[in-house]
């Protein structure tokens, strides 16, 4: 790959990607939002843009049409928090993310790679069951799940080679939401015992250097059209990763399970299945739960000790 578009380039999945494809010796124009590129050093192989994704199709106006290799679209406002509950923000990124399709084309790239979730398939499933009342968190994943399939249509009618990654639940060093793996750390280090619910629900988690590799593989070797999830390749109950975390990093502190029941989808271990993705793309992960943890510990640590 030797030239590329990221949107969303200094979110904490985007950033990653960009130093993984200049690592390769890509040239990259990455789209940011103005006043925020605390994760995008300067490099010579890297073309900074500060872009407001309200005005998405004028994208056309601030790059310059040349022969890229692919679009990488990870601009998505309120991919955590309460904001995966609003509605009309979440609405606006579907129709952003169409916007970033067809730009892509006009641009003159060959390929459009959006993140996708593993929320998807969870969201179709809650939707369809009888009796169901799905809680505010798929109102992110039905906008992921919109996104996917008006992309497919789009692409499909515009000429544009699709390729779809989904995460599974991406961590490590640079995640600063407040997501399962940082807040379970955080209370580690502050000699806290952290409290789950049964962690019954089967569950994966990646790290974020083989989430960056494994972007930019199905880029560069994935089939059009084609879905590929990006995992570990070993999922399991929830609980199972969390005694991997507690064994790796808190071996001396109670990780208590409760009685709570789970609410939301559990899909089958199968839905998690990488096979497609390391058949076409050669991916599989490589740094281990356990490893990862102690890295995004060790990083955690040491943000807490420049404050």
């Amino acid at each position: 790959m030797k030239k590329a578009i990221v949107s969303g380039a200094n979110g904490f999945v985007g950033s990653a990607l960009v130093k993984e494809l200049i690592r390769h010796g890509c040239q990259v124009t990455a789209l940011y939002r103005k006043g925020s590129r605390h994760r995008l050093a300067d490099d010579a192989g890297l073309l900074l843009l500060p872009f407001d994704y309200a005005a998405g199709d004028q994208l056309t106006d601030v790059i310059n049409k040349d022969d890229y290799d692919a679009f990488f679209h990870f601009a998505w406002a309120g991919s955590s928090g309460e904001e995966r509950a609003d509605v009309g923000l979440q609405l606006k990124n579907v129709l952003w993310t169409v916007d970033s399709l067809r730009a892509a084309k006009q641009l003159g790239c060959k390929r459009f790679v959006p993140a996708g979730s593993i929320m998807e398939h969870e969201t179709a499933a809650a939707a369809y069951r009888q009796g169901n009342q799905p809680a505010p968190g798929y109102i992110y994943g039905g906008a992921k799940l919109a996104a996917h399939v008006m992309c497919m249509s789009v692409a499909a009618q515009i000429g544009m080679d699709l390729v779809c990654p989904q995460i599974t639940n991406a961590y490590g060093p640079g995640e600063l939401s407040p997501r399962l793996v940082n807040t379970t750390i955080r209370k580690c280090l502050a000699g806290e015992p952290p409290q789950f619910s049964a962690g019954t629900q089967n569950y994966d988690f990646v790290y974020i250097d083989d989430v960056a590799r494994a972007f930019r593989l199905i880029a560069e070797h994935g089939k059009p059209f084609y879905t590929y999830i990006i995992g570990s390749s070993s999922a399991m109950p929830l609980k199972e990763f969390l005694l991997e975390m507690k064994s790796a990093i808190a071996p001396s502190l109670d990780f208590l399970f409760g009685d709570v029941p789970f609410t939301g989808v559990d899909l089958p271990l199968e839905r998690f299945s990488t096979e497609q993705t390391e058949k076409d793309t050669g991916f599989r992960a490589s740094i281990s739960f356990a490893e990862g943890t102690k890295r995004t510990m060790e990083w955690l640590k040491a943000m807490e000790e420049t404050v």
